[in-house]
């Protein structure tokens, strides 16, 4: 009875709350987003170069990967903790770590569409005079374009989990809404923050994926072929 009570007393969503802290929870939303972004688009191109390296130097690539694993196994509370004293409680102290969790992901799958290129292809632009900047912009990224948008599309939800725990350090986007509800065992904030933390994965995973669609058209229809 008393549990039930307390439910009562506490539902799950209180609309009211939805509707009077709408500025901040809009406020917490676009900051989810904007750290996501950030630290994709920042990992991206890191990722691109390190890729890059390790498909021009073969025996780089086992270290890179050893490197980008390595960061990936770090607890990410523990990233942020060691960021904090140098970059202080900043959006940079959230950033770097988030980009660094995507280095594995991006990577891996970057290399991984570029081996994907058969040397036959790349036998074919070669004799047909094409410079090597012009092939693997012309040739070779397209065709590994479909490795490159499902990494991307790993790296963008996985970054969006991650953003939550952020909140620890204060940027923590719609973190902070699920943090608050936690310390003040109101659930409303935590559920607003769970549920748009997961819409916004949802959201940015299917953008992603039309994106890559409309990029790869010929991928589409040899999958309709087959």
């Amino acid at each position: 009875m008393t549990r039930l009570f307390a439910q009562a007393q506490n539902p799950i969503v209180r609309w009211e709350y939805f509707i009077d802290e709408w500025d901040q929870i809009q406020r917490a939303l676009i900051e989810h987003l904007q750290l996501t972004m950030y630290a994709v688009i920042i990992g991206l191109v890191v990722s691109a170069g390190l890729s890059a390296i390790a498909l021009r130097y073969r025996w780089a690539l086992t270290p890179i990967n050893g490197f980008t694993a390595f960061l990936y196994t770090i607890p990410s509370v523990a990233l942020f903790g060691i960021l904090v004293p140098y970059f202080g409680l900043s959006r940079l102290s959230a950033v770097l770590p988030l980009a660094a969790y995507t280095l594995l992901i991006l990577v891996t799958n970057i290399v991984a569409g570029f081996n994907s290129v058969s040397s036959e292809v790349r036998e074919a632009a070669i004799g047909m005079g094409m410079t090597p900047a012009r092939r693997v912009l012309h040739v070779e990224l397209p065709l590994a374009m479909p490795y490159i948008v499902t990494g991307l599309r790993i790296a963008v939800v996985s970054t969006v989990g991650l953003v939550t725990v952020a909140a620890i350090i204060g940027q923590g986007g719609l973190g902070g809404l699920i943090l608050d509800g936690l310390r003040r065992a109101f659930w409303t904030p935590m559920t607003i923050g769970a549920v748009l933390s997961i819409l916004l994965a949802l959201a940015l995973d299917g953008l992603i994926l039309v994106a890559g669609r409309w990029l790869t058209p010929w991928e589409q229809r040899r999958k309709t072929a087959m």
